[in-house]
């Protein structure tokens, strides 16, 4: 018996060591340097003043955090002073829920704790409040969850009327003080994934993945407009899907706040990436074990990607006869000009080479890469290239030498109106002695 109560002490004492270990840090200070910086800022009118004191009270005091939010974002001191002097109803409205930051990092550290319960391996990551130029509510850099305080804390009652119609719209859509619990574990979520790989599927999976695993461990409904909007248009949505898969263009139709095909909802991506993960997850027998893969999916792995979609069959085929489908789309080159290609015995000296497209690109869009011999087997080639007036040809010049092996790799950069990008093409060929 004693042996038993002894045995209990030491699991519970490691249970609370575990617990401590893993207590959530959450960091204000740049909220309350802000409005430091603020009421100095909107008392002059001297803008080099102004610039000063942002410098002195806000930037300069700032938390890694907001050095890393300037950083992921790109904010510029200029952007910070517009905002703060165009906006003083937003301001006004938005300053008293920045002062609810504690009572809210309880409810973060709650959903914390439930997604550490579902997925064990979490590793803790440090949360920031700071105020931001309005270019995200939540990132992420490494182990630090970047929370944009000027959008994220904003409520109902947010004054948005100053605003742009274009700005106004994610908080009247949106509630995201209410949200914010959600989105940090979204983000939390991210500091625990593998890096994605820049293409459409790899980019909606990497959201998706953070949305619904953070929905599901906390039994809180998605907040974005986005996956309702997918949930009732599914087969409207996925045929837009399919049809920007594999093109170049259209990410950002996609995700993260824009919307420019003819759906009109922003981040539609996410639904994909949502919609891929519950199917995958409820497919599992084994919960636990499917969160982890899900968390831990390296977007490298393309069969594993593969098995993952495939399995859940929202997409009308499987990826890769999806891609089949896709590569006979694609444009190819059909023609080289003054030589055919494989000839031995080129003329050498300055020589003007055309290639012919089987149907017209964009023209901002051109390459021309190295062959599988290297860098010493491509010719010297003038920065000056033309396009012909319908976009069917391209014509380059190079310094051909004398009995030489070339290899020109005419890249797949070329592109179609819809962004389908060529076919790599390998102009192969040699010159006279």
């Amino acid at each position: 018996m004693k042996k038993i109560l002894l045995l209990a002490i030491i699991l519970n004492f490691t249970n609370e060591l575990f617990a401590q270990k893993f207590k959530q840090s959450f960091v204000s200070t740049d909220i309350d340097n802000f409005w430091i910086a603020y009421d100095k800022i909107i008392s002059t009118k001297d803008t080099i003043e102004q610039y000063k004191i942002l410098k002195e009270f806000y930037i300069d005091k700032g938390t890694q955090g907001l050095k890393a939010l300037v950083e992921v974002r790109n904010y510029t001191p200029k952007q910070f002073i517009d905002w703060i002097t165009k906006y003083p109803k937003f301001w006004a409205s938005l300053r008293p829920n920045t002062l609810k930051i504690k009572s809210l990092s309880s409810k973060i550290n709650k959903n914390i704790q439930k997604l550490k319960k579902a997925y064990p391996d979490l590793k803790p990551a440090t949360i920031y409040f700071s105020m931001g130029a309005f270019r995200t509510n939540g990132t992420i850099q490494n182990d630090k969850i970047l929370v944009g305080s000027e959008m994220s804390l904003a409520g109902k009652n947010t004054d948005v009327s100053e605003f742009p119609a274009w700005r106004q719209n994610f908080y009247k859509t949106q509630n995201p003080i209410e949200e914010l619990p959600l989105l940090c574990t979204h983000e939390y979520i991210h500091t625990q994934q593998k890096e994605l790989v820049q293409n459409l599927l790899s980019m909606c999976l990497y959201e998706g993945v953070a949305e619904f695993v953070s929905c599901k461990v906390t039994n809180t409904p998605s907040a974005s407009p986005a996956i309702a909007f997918g949930k009732t248009n599914e087969k409207m949505v996925v045929k837009k899907y399919v049809s920007d898969l594999f093109t170049t263009n259209n990410n950002y139709n996609w995700l993260w706040g824009e919307n420019r095909n003819e759906l009109k909802v922003r981040d539609l991506g996410y639904y994909i990436g949502y919609e891929i993960c519950e199917r995958y997850y409820n497919l599992s027998k084994d919960k636990s074990k499917a969160i982890k893969e899900l968390i831990e999916l390296d977007y490298t792995n393309e069969k594993e990607v593969e098995r993952i979609v495939d399995m859940t069959k929202l997409l009308p085929k499987t990826l890769g006869e999806l891609y089949n489908d896709y590569e006979k789309k694609r444009p190819t080159v059909i023609a080289v000009k003054p030589f055919e290609n494989g000839t031995q015995n080129v003329k050498s000296g300055a020589t003007k080479i055309t290639i012919t497209f089987s149907e017209p690109v964009l023209k901002q869009y051109s390459g021309i890469d190295f062959g599988e011999l290297g860098q010493n087997y491509c010719p010297k080639i003038k920065l000056e290239r033309v396009f012909s007036e319908d976009g069917k040809s391209w014509t380059f010049e190079a310094d051909l030498k004398p009995n030489q092996r070339y290899q020109i790799l005419i890249s797949s950069n070329f592109r179609t109106q819809n962004g389908v990008r060529l076919k790599p093409y390998l102009l192969d060929f040699k010159t006279a002695d």
